[in-house]
């Protein structure tokens, strides 16, 4: 009993310590959660004075101890989530936690357009339960003063004092009961304004005021803020994803407008010396504006420009860091769809990071740096001596010289490198690249498979692309690309992807003889095949270089028949690529005589937002200085559809439908100057015949 006793005012210390260490609480109901965590750290010596007792507790005082550990759960539950919750869910509950339950349901209906069988965002740890969400505070005050009561610790073995301080603590709970106070009005309407975009919205005045009373002040409040509302989808057990994306709405208009507001406003990850534009704030020179960013480069958690876009396993892209921290948190799904990943692994999504380093360009941004990483770029690897003895007689078995032992130890190495990064480390320190390397030329198929595909794991890992490219790999890659099996040639592909990503490699790549293996890659290969070359042309080909060689190696032809080719699983790498090969003189003439004209229109008419993009922008290149495809295009009734993207299309979209509609209005103005050119010279010619002929 004595055990049980100690064990029992031991958790209920261990609580309270706790709820000592939860910081900094968010937002203006900060003065409740400050009272209630100040008056529970106000009853640690009671429950001290009882460990150290050697008398028997009486039974009741044990079960009003039980009682007040579950009363102390619910508290720590509360005041967690008013730590870390959002500050923007929180400002509605404030405003509404004081109103009648009519007026609550039919104000966030108007807030959010949420029916009221979904009203209430349900939160595993219980914080906002349906019918509790107006009174947790009173409820879990109630049931802190009730145990409290139930402990006779008058006939305790405790201090004078400590018995003082406990009837102290007794008495504000009492009076805390049922008390509350008013709620912030203006605060709601300023929400209701900004989400529903009225005039009161676009007042400065407003947003300001909003963001001071919210204490949004700063990128990383603004950050926290994102994860906070992340946190709130992660542990739901309902199904709050409207009302969440509506939330994450208002916060984004209060970023920009902080952003616009404060344009020195740093980011906590970035590099010292980089400029502002980096993350597309407004310039330091007031009168630029840098455009905004294009949702799609954003990262769904910070809202940020992404300097290091990676996969997770749903498919969906997130700056490293953020997702770093989502996963470091012990989060198991993926932030935006909720789907459970089924695994932590994090892909670098380098075609993203190409189109953002090419939007920049095109806007006069400075393309974001990749920032120092969180979790930096191993250089050196934890496993344990079992392991790496693993890999030297994996290595021995390389260089045996025994097709079999080879052929076994290069797929097994090809598994060991896929695992983790550690593994990836390891094996390049043991020295199995130049081993893997010469085994890209052996005539066994299957060795020369898991060579190249093995290479291609390693290359994950950023340090391991200067000694892939270091040992000569690429005239081996390239080979198996030409001659190795079709499963062979799509890795040789993917690793040349992931070597190009170091600019310096793409130079190497393209003059290794690369690109037209990928090219009939690109035509010839499975599905996979074709995604694995279009991402490496896309890549080599931002190297300007690098366009003419993939033109003449056919590349244009087989892009045309890709864009129109049932099914059209390929049409957004494409017109990716097109469009970057469409600002290249060779291009530029190969694009004009596959007649892509139709096509792009019908694409401008029909396609994807970033289809259409892409189409205009070829477009543009393909009408400059060549009034014969402007012509064309408009024969085809581009006119429609250019005006429908110049107003609703994405931000680069509306810029390539605004240059084409110039320059088409501007064709049009010169055809009717030299109609009237014309016909002013026919009636001049004519004026003096008619004269002569009377005079005879």
């Amino acid at each position: 009993m004595e055990e049980d006793k100690g064990a029992l005012v031991q958790s209920l210390i261990d609580a309270v310590s706790e709820i000592a260490s939860i910081s900094e609480y968010r937002f203006s109901i900060k003065k409740q959660y400050c009272n209630l965590a100040r008056r529970l750290k106000l009853l640690t010596p009671m429950f001290e004075e009882i460990r150290d007792s050697k008398e028997v507790l009486p039974e009741d005082t044990v079960k009003a101890l039980v009682s007040f550990k579950d009363a102390l759960q619910s508290a720590k539950e509360l005041l967690r989530f008013g730590s870390e919750g959002s500050k923007i869910y929180l400002a509605v509950l404030l405003v509404n936690l004081y109103m009648e339950h009519d007026t609550f349901v039919s104000r966030i209906f108007v807030l959010f357009g949420h029916c009221p069988n979904h009203l209430y965002v349900r939160i595993k740890l219980e914080v906002l339960e349906r019918e509790q969400i107006m009174n947790k505070f009173q409820e879990v005050t109630t049931q802190l003063e009730q145990a409290l009561s139930g402990i006779s610790y008058e006939n305790l073995d405790i201090s004078d004092e400590v018995k003082e301080q406990v009837e102290l603590v007794l008495a504000q709970f009492r009076r805390a009961k049922g008390r509350t106070d008013a709620p912030d009005v203006e605060l709601y309407e300023d929400l209701l304004s900004l989400h529903n975009d009225n005039d009161a919205a676009k007042d400065p005045a407003v947003v300001r005021r909003l963001v001071e009373k919210m204490q949004l002040m700063g990128i990383d409040e603004l950050t926290q803020e994102s994860l906070a509302l992340h946190d709130m989808v992660a542990i739901s057990g309902g199904d709050p994803g409207e009302s969440i994306e509506k939330m994450s709405t208002l916060l984004k208009k209060i970023k920009d407008f902080v952003q616009t507001e404060n344009p020195e406003m740093e980011a906590p990850a970035r590099e010292k010396g980089a400029p502002a534009s980096c993350s597309g704030h407004t310039s330091t020179d007031k009168n630029h504006k840098v455009p905004v960013i294009p949702d799609d480069f954003r990262c769904p958690i910070s809202l940020e420009l992404m300097k290091d876009p990676v996969i997770v396993s749903t498919g969906q892209t997130y700056e490293r860091s953020c997702i770093e921290k989502w996963l470091e948190a012990g989060h198991g799904t993926c932030p935006k769809t909720q789907q459970s990943l089924s695994s932590t692994a994090l892909t670098p999504n380098y075609v993203l990071r190409s189109l953002i380093a090419q939007w920049c360009e095109a806007n006069g941004i400075e393309p974001p740096k990749r920032p120092s990483s969180s979790r930096p770029n191993k250089t050196t690897s934890a496993c344990s001596p079992a392991e790496r003895t693993k890999i030297e007689l994996l290595l021995r078995k390389l260089t045996s010289g025994n097709p079999e032992d080879q052929r076994s130890a290069a797929g097994e190495i090809r598994l060991l490198a896929k695992r983790n990064a550690d593994n990836r480390v390891a094996i390049a320190e043991a020295g199995a690249i130049p081993l893997l390397v010469d085994l890209l030329s052996t005539p066994d198929s299957r060795t020369q498979e898991h060579a190249v595909t093995a290479l291609l794991n390693l290359s994950i890992c950023d340090n391991n692309k200067g000694s892939i490219i270091s040992s000569g790999a690429v005239p081996g890659i390239v080979h198996v690309l030409k001659k190795g099996s079709m499963e062979a040639r799509e890795n040789a592909a993917a690793t040349l992807f992931s070597l190009s990503v170091v600019d310096e490699n793409k130079i190497t790549i393209g003059a290794s003889g690369a690109i037209p293996p990928l090219v009939t890659l690109l035509s010839e290969g499975t599905q996979r095949g074709k995604k694995d070359a279009a991402t490496a042309l896309f890549n080599l080909c931002i190297y300007q270089g690098n366009k003419g060689k993939a033109v003449r190696a056919g590349v244009v032809p087989t892009l045309m028949r890709l864009l129109t080719e049932p099914g059209g699983g390929m049409v957004d790498e494409a017109l990716a690529i097109l469009a970057i090969l469409a600002s290249h003189s060779e291009g530029k003439a190969a694009i004009g005589s596959a007649d892509a004209v139709p096509v792009l229109v019908e694409v401008i008419g029909s396609g994807s937002p970033r289809n259409k993009e892409n189409a205009a922008a070829v477009l543009v290149h393909l009408c400059a200085g060549d009034h014969q495809h402007l012509v064309q295009a408009q024969e085809l009734g581009v006119m429609g559809p250019l005006i429908d993207l110049a107003q609703n299309g994405t931000d680069r979209g509306k810029r390539k439908a605004s240059q084409l509609l110039e320059r088409m209005n501007r064709f049009v103005e010169q055809q009717k100057q030299a109609q009237a050119q014309a016909q002013a010279q026919t009636q001049q010619s004519q004026t003096p015949s008619t004269a002569n002929a009377v005079d005879v």
